[in-house]
């Protein structure tokens, strides 16, 4: 992994500290890869200490800045000592890609566990209101202006059968995105979503396998490119909107979904 020759340039996130949240695996992981490839420094926050501090430690052998936080973002005491070990070793917070979420539920709702329900909204939607909270708590202190993205989902617009819980933690997250963008835009923070659709992940295949359908199958049908999106082009959407290039852009939530919505 090559580091970025644009230190400096005002449309790069190099030198800047990106807090990644399930920066251990699948879109978390090609963020944070991406993140550093560019010259930020990153901190890499994770469920799985295994995951996270495989990525922290391969972007540090490749020659970049990283470090790895075990992180239930669920907790909110969890959440505080992220972004406090950020600070504490970085000196500051520039930006955050909340991104951590669990696999979707799969019955319709008369079939509904509440705990299963609580959990899922607990990981993808709680976890939003927690990671908002304390990154934005860190930029207000500095007095100095931040980007934020909360990933989101093709399902925050639009309902699935037999995913109740899941879909409406990513109806949420558009709401609490919007809702900081609003409240924070005066000071210089900048919120903004970005939702894939299917991303060839561990969870899209996951899914994919329990209804036993194929991979050009599942493209057909959820991609007017015939193809699954990948981690990265997800990344690049992530690391755009952190840096200056988009300095406009707040409040917005983005499609990656190979034009799924358009139907």
């Amino acid at each position: 992994m090559a580091k970025s020759n644009t230190a400096g340039t005002p449309d790069t996130v190099a030198g800047k500290v990106v807090i990644v949240t399930g920066g251990g695996a699948g879109m978390g992981r090609a963020t944070t890869l991406a993140f550093a490839t560019a010259g930020a420094k990153v901190v890499v926050a994770d469920i799985s200490s295994e995951a996270g501090a495989a990525v922290a430690d391969e972007i540090t052998i490749d020659g970049g800045e990283a470090s790895f936080v075990h992180t239930d973002v669920s907790r909110a005491e969890d959440v505080e000592t992220l972004v406090t070990q950020t600070v504490d070793r970085y000196g500051r917070l520039d930006c955050a890609v909340n991104n951590a979420a669990i696999t979707p539920d799969r019955h319709r709702i008369v079939d509904a566990d509440p705990e299963q329900f609580r959990h899922i909204l607990d990981i993808n939607l709680t976890s939003m209101l927690l990671s908002l909270k304390y990154e934005i708590a860190q930029l207000l202190r500095q007095g100095t202006p931040g980007s934020i993205v909360n990933v989101g989902s093709v399902r925050s617009f639009r309902a699935g059968s037999g995913a109740p819980a899941y879909t409406s933690a990513k109806h949420g997250v558009i709401g609490l995105t919007r809702t900081a963008a609003l409240e924070y835009a005066e000071f210089g923070v900048r919120v903004n979503a970005v939702c894939p659709g299917a991303i060839d992940t561990p969870m899209v295949r996951e899914a994919r396998q329990a209804r036993e359908e194929s991979e050009s199958d599942m493209a057909g049908r959820l991609s007017l490119l015939g193809r699954l999106g990948t981690p990265e082009e997800v990344a690049q959407a992530n690391l755009w909107l952190c840096s200056p290039a988009s300095s406009l852009i707040t409040g917005q939530a983005i499609t990656a979904d190979g034009g799924y919505l358009t139907r």
